[in-house]
Parts: C-alpha cells; sequence; structure tokens
C-alpha cells in the first residue's frame, strides 16, 4: 500500500492547523479494536496500569499505529521518519467519574510549530456520555488556559484516533454512563524539517496561520503585511489570542520590526517575550544574527528565550551553529537545556555538532541528557561517533535518555551501532505472556 495514498489533503492539514487537532477512523478490523479493549480491561483488573509499557504488553496496539491512515496523518503532521517516543500512557474514564481540569501535557518550551504531536485512540465506542476526551480548538497556540465554554468532545466509535498538538489544552470529560472508557495516548516528534511540498496557496486571513501553513509547506512565499496600525506594545495586551496574532503581524512586517521585537525580548515581562519570539520565529532567516546577539544577554531568561527561538527556527540557524556551541557547557543548566535542543535542531544536517551532544550525554542535569539523546537521533548517520557515548548511555538511570539513545543507535545505521542495539534489546526484552498469573 502506497503511503503517498495516505497523506494528508491540504484542507485537512489546514484544519489542524486552525483547530490543533484531527480526527481520523482506523482502517483496521473491529475485532482488532474489541480484542485490544478486552485485553486493556484484564491488564486493568489484574496488573494495574502498564504505562509505557502498553504496547509490549498488548503487542496488538501496534497494529494501529502502523495502520497507513494513522501513519500518513502522522507523516503529514510531524513529518516523515517520526519517532514514536517511549511515552506513552492508556487513560481509564471510570464509570460515573467527573473528568479532569483542562490542561496541557506539553513540557514548558510552548512553541507553535508542530515538532510533537500526540495520537488519542478509543478501542471502544465512545460517545458524548462515556467521557472521551474534551479539548478547546485553537488552544495549541495560547499559553493560558481556555475554559471550557468552546470546549468540544473528541468522541468516536471504536478505532478512532485523534492527532493533536503537543501543546492543546485538554481533558477527560465526564463519564456518566456505566461503561469502561480508554484513551490510548502515543507521543510523536519530528525528525525533519518540513519539505516543500506543492499545494495551493491559503488564502486565509489570520497571519498566523500563514504562518504556520508557510512553515508545514516549506513554503519560500513572503507575505507582505499591510497591518500598519500594528505596533509591539500589542504584545502586551491581556487578550492573549490578540496580542499572539499582533506578534505574527510583526513578523510579516520583516525588517522594520526586528529592532522593536528584539527590544521586546529584552523586556521584563514573561508574556511579552514569549510573544516576541514568536513575531521572530515567523521573520525566518532574517532574525537568525539579531536573536544570536541576545545569546550573551546579562538576563538568563533572555538568553534562554533567544536560544529556544534560533532551535524553533531550526535550519535557517546553521549559520550561528559555532555561537550555540559555545553555550552549551555553560554553568546554568537551563541554558544548557536550551542550547544542546537548539543544536539537534539548527546542526541536525552538521557533524560538527556531534562532539558536544555526545559530551552532553553524560551531563549531571537530566533534561540536557534528553535534550541530547534526541538530538543525536534526529542526525542519523552523522551522530556515528557518537556510537560509544550513546551506548555508554543505555545504562542511564532515566528511561527516555536510555530509549532515546537506542532510537539514535537504530539511525546511525553501522553494523557496531545495530549489534550494540540488538544485544540490548535481547537482554532487555519484554515477555507479553508473562504476568503474575503465569511467571514462566
Amino acid at each position: 500500500m502506497n503511503l503517498n495514498d495516505h497523506l494528508l489533503t491540504s484542507s485537512q492539514l489546514q484544519f489542524y492547523i486552525e483547530n490543533g487537532y484531527l480526527s481520523l477512523k482506523s482502517s483496521r478490523p473491529a475485532q482488532l479494536h474489541q480484542k485490544i479493549f478486552e485485553k486493556m480491561e484484564m491488564v486493568f483488573e489484574k496488573e494495574g496500569n502498564p504505562g509505557n509499557n502498553m504496547v509490549p504488553r498488548i503487542p496488538e496496539i501496534q497494529e494501529v499505529l502502523t495502520d497507513p491512515v494513522i501513519d500518513g496523518a502522522l507523516t503529514s503532521i510531524v513529518g516523515p521518519n517520526y519517532y514514536a517516543h517511549p511515552h506513552r500512557h492508556p487513560h481509564f474514564n471510570a464509570p460515573g467519574s467527573s473528568g479532569q481540569n483542562l490542561h496541557k501535557d506539553s513540557w514548558s518550551k510552548r512553541r507553535h510549530h508542530t515538532r510533537w504531536a500526540m495520537a488519542f485512540y478509543y478501542p471502544q465506542d465512545t460517545p458524548v456520555e462515556q467521557g472521551p476526551t474534551g479539548i478547546t480548538p485553537g488552544s495549541h497556540y495560547l499559553n493560558h488556559g481556555p475554559g471550557t465554554t468552546d470546549e468540544i468532545a473528541l468522541d468516536g466509535v471504536a478505532g478512532t484516533v485523534v492527532i493533536v498538538h503537543y501543546d492543546l489544552w485538554h481533558r477527560a470529560m465526564p463519564n456518566v454512563t456505566d461503561r469502561k472508557r480508554f484513551m490510548l495516548k502515543f507521543l510523536f516528534a519530528r525528525m525533519e524539517e518540513p519539505k516543500e511540498i506543492h499545494s495551493t496557496n491559503w488564502q486565509v486571513s489570520d497571519p498566523l496561520h500563514r504562518a504556520m501553513w508557510r512553515w508545514h509547506t516549506s513554503s519560500s512565499v513572503q507575505i507582505e503585511s499591510n497591518a500598519s496600525e500594528v505596533s509591539v506594545q500589542d504584545l502586551a495586551q491581556s487578550d492573549e489570542a490578540l496580542a499572539i496574532r499582533s506578534a505574527y503581524q510583526l513578523g510579516e512586517q520583516g525588517e522594520s520590526s526586528i529592532s522593536d521585537l528584539i527590544c521586546a525580548m529584552t523586556g521584563p515581562s514573561e508574556g511579552v517575550r514569549q510573544n516576541a519570539s514568536y513575531g521572530l520565529a515567523a521573520m525566518g532567516a532574517l532574525a537568525v544574527e539579531p536573536l544570536a546577539q541576545l545569546m550573551d544577554h546579562n538576563d538568563e531568561s533572555v538568553r534562554t528565550s533567544a536560544i529556544d527561538t534560533l532551535g524553533d527556527l531550526g535550519l535557517e540557524s546553521t549559520t550561528v551553529l559555532d555561537q550555540i556551541i559555545s553555550v552549551a557547557g555553560d554553568e546554568n543548566p537551563t541554558i544548557r537545556r536550551a542550547s544542546i535542543d537548539a543544536l539537534g535542531l539548527a546542526g541536525q544536517k552538521s557533524a560538527k555538532v556531534v562532539p558536544v551532544l555526545a559530551a552532553a550525554l553524560q551531563d549531571k542535569d537530566e533534561w540536557v541528557k534528553r535534550n541530547a539523546s534526541l538530538a543525536l537521533s534526529r542526525l542519523g548517520p552523522l551522530a556515528q561517533s557518537a556510537t560509544t557515548e550513546l551506548e555508554k548511555a543505555l545504562q542511564d538511570e532515566n528511561r527516555y535518555v536510555r530509549a532515546n539513545s537506542l532510537e539514535s543507535l537504530k539511525r546511525i545505521g553501522t553494523e557496531q551501532s545495530e549489534t550494540i542495539m540488538f544485544d540490548f534489546l535481547c537482554r532487555a526484552r519484554w515477555c507479553s505472556s508473562t504476568t503474575s498469573q503465569s511467571t514462566f
């Protein structure tokens, strides 16, 4: 089956950009979803929540993830060769539950480009009254909770899979029935920058949506904003959605707005700084050198935001790799985390970042190690010289450092790296038949 037959249409991708989610129906047979539901019910009753181990515990789940309908959509949203992250979680919404409060699952970087996405899978029919996941469409662009006024239910039949932006505000809704509801959550990471796709230009009025469309399609079309009435002061307005819209309008103004946005990055307001960062990221290469100059700022939060923005610009920041490398060993762990992460994005096609990333695998800070191990996986064969350090990282105390390092070895793809990988996997092999009731 040709994966290209299952990539998203332009209208589907545009819907995702606007709303932060896309609901799909798996093409796998109903019997598979019923089997997964029954096994999940049994595991919860006899063993408890399997957490990250739910796929090896119930291997049939993998058939849903490899469904061409789901794989094609994920490829369109997070790019080819995406990484199925080791964090996954089955959520049980018990009969009579009152649901949850709205929340974000994502780690705190709060970027708008889709470098991370989740998939929510229902193995059983999940009508509104059975407590599906509730979301606020478009809230993935907001850092503050939108409330439930505009909430919609992601209800669906067994086999429904909803792909959502990692920053989308969501919650479990009340289950007012006497039936159990499972939602299996998966996390996926982008491994490559978007490549140009041939598509008609999207005529949309929102500058934020225009910026995301240009990024997803790697379009070089430049928009000249006529929003001359917008100023940098609008980044501080109380309506967050309007403030963010203003940031993207300023971003479309290009060079004439750079100095104002850079100035806003250095101010005392974290919210204004974040909004200015969005505008600068929308500018592309024009913003790289001015942002790089902020890496010497005396305020840690300004430096961190500048590095994060350079990372978000991806390969457009290649010209300042040496400057990012120079702060990767900073005594401040927050700066190290940001710079190592940025090197994995801006330097994903450059072997010069490998020694720095390999050394970071031995950092004392957990997040530095996690970022380094993930960054190396983006480099693929270019990370070959880090093979020895990655082998050592397979013994790290953090589960995600170990998993990311394993993925890096897989993507390096040499005989040496694959031998290390297979030896580790054979030792760590999970037997889905072994339980407390059947130990041998």
